[in-house]
């Protein structure tokens, strides 16, 4: 049998892979792009030995002959294919990995939200398979779930698994085309930057440059200066030209944080931007064409704003054109072992060291409210890190008001059904307890050996617990 050219695959380094074995990929990479999956293979240094040609259809022709010989972690991010990263470290372990999700990215290429199952190949004498494949990736647009994975997401700079912040992620990955002002909502911390990050790199201005400026941290006349620029002799200590922010922002995304603290006068010079795409730096009577566009963030209700008169009517139906509402970190409590695992991978991959959680640590993460957010998690971390003697983080090596703080519990739903707790009344010990077992089931998709190991019991025991406080999932459906 003959090869074609679209059968051919290229050389990885300077030995081609056999024709049995590319007849053979040929052969399965029909199959599963007959329903709309992809794959790649990786050689022990997780470069790509050969990408499936439904590639091309996700990202833009040529790309799956383009990706040969290239690192898994320039499709699929460092998060998770880093030297470090989770997806890395199972495969190498000999584990295989199903439902995770990531952003399918390249260089000038559009993102696509995927959903990933990792696995090592398994060799047996013969001559099809090359010895040099040591990891299969299969991909699967994550807009063909019907519901959300309980595995942790990364979405840019963003790692989640909850229902709600993964909503988010599909919502952003929907926006990919669109030019459309977003107004994004949260408490402080809450990771609303991250957000507006992740649209603008997700949008077709990705090679344009991301500015932020706080609205908050300024008084007006340095703000007017510093979004729209000056020129020299415009006000007292005015030496030289300035460019404004909405200027630097050209063909990329200017990032309004707190919103809801802009000066009356500037919000008239704002929704003129918004309206006519126009504006005038500071002593200058010559209009320049605003190419930036807007992404708004907020940590107050700016519906209040409104009933007070604080901020127009007008402007916020102009910012409010697609409202994005991050929820805070104890409403979405599945999410914080992989923030934390996350955050700690961060600080440790900075300092050269080696860290993990211990089950009680994480426990006491779990139980604590968070007032602070994501950016208090992250601050917990660095102090972890900074003090811990040993390789394992344990209680003792979290901050005070973590260690010392009254439980906050709260029992979260999944996308597989709502999970019931029994109605506990006034037995708060009970309800502690519920909650930590069930904060462990779900980290770990509901399987009691992985559960019971992160939590320090016997799986037997882990059983007889979740029988006495009738912890239950609902059935699907």
């Amino acid at each position: 049998m003959s090869l074609s050219s679209e059968m051919v695959c290229p050389p990885v380094g300077d030995q081609p892979l056999s024709e049995a074995t590319q007849i053979a990929l040929y052969g399965v990479t029909r199959v599963l792009a007959s329903v709309g999956r992809a794959f790649v293979c990786l050689d022990s240094d997780f470069r790509i030995v050969h990408a499936s040609y439904l590639l091309d259809d996700l990202l833009g022709k040529g790309i799956s002959r383009a990706l040969v010989g290239r690192g898994i972690e320039e499709l699929l991010g460092a998060d998770l294919f880093g030297a470090r990263g989770p997806l890395r470290e199972a495969l190498v372990a000999g584990h295989r990995r199903e439902g995770w999700r990531a952003t399918l990215q390249l260089k000038d290429t559009v993102s696509r939200l995927v959903s990933i199952t990792a696995a090592p190949v398994v060799h047996e004498p013969s001559d099809i398979c090359d010895p040099r494949m040591r990891f299969v990736v299969l991909l699967r647009p994550a807009e063909e779930e019907e519901s959300c994975s309980n595995s942790p997401a990364f979405y840019s700079d963003a790692i989640a698994c909850s229902p709600a912040m993964q909503r988010i992620f599909r919502l952003v990955e929907t926006l990919q085309h669109s030019e459309a002002a977003v107004l994004i909502s949260g408490e402080s911390g809450t990771g609303k930057e991250v957000v507006a990050r992740a649209i603008h790199q997700s949008s077709p201005r990705s090679s344009g440059p991301f500015i932020g400026v706080n609205c908050g941290a300024l008084p007006g006349d340095l703000l007017e200066s510093e979004l729209f620029g000056h020129i020299r002799g415009a006000f007292t200590g005015a030496v030289r030209d300035r460019v404004g922010r909405f200027e630097l922002a050209s063909h990329g995304t200017l990032f309004l944080d707190e919103i809801g603290d802009l000066p009356p006068l500037l919000q008239v010079k704002l929704l003129r931007v918004l309206q006519e795409r126009q504006y005038e730096r500071v002593g200058e009577s010559v209009p320049r064409t605003a190419r930036a566009r807007i992404i708004a963030a907020t940590n107050v209700d700016l519906r209040i704003a409104l009933r007070q008169g604080r901020l127009r009517e007008d402007l916020y139906y102009r910012l409010c054109v697609v409202p994005i509402e991050v929820p805070p970190l104890r409403d979405r409590r599945e999410d914080i072992p992989p923030l934390a695992s996350h955050l700690l991978n961060r600080v440790t991959c900075q300092h050269g060291l080696i860290r993990r959680m211990s089950p009680q640590a994480m426990r006491l993460l779990l139980e604590y409210s968070w007032p602070g957010n994501v950016r208090e998690l992250a601050n917990v971390m660095e102090y972890a890190v900074a003090v811990a003697k040993i390789e394992t983080i344990l209680p003792e090596d979290l901050p005070a008001e973590i260690r010392l703080s009254t439980p906050a519990p709260k029992p979260f739903a999944t996308e597989r059904g709502a999970l019931r707790l029994p109605d506990s009344g006034q037995q708060e010990p009970r309800t502690v307890e519920a909650d930590r077992l069930l904060s462990a089931l779900e980290t770990h998709r509901w399987s009691r050996s992985e559960a019971a190991r992160a939590l320090g019991l016997s799986r037997s025991t882990l059983w007889r617990k979740m029988r006495e406080l009738h912890l239950t999932e609902k059935s699907e459906g």
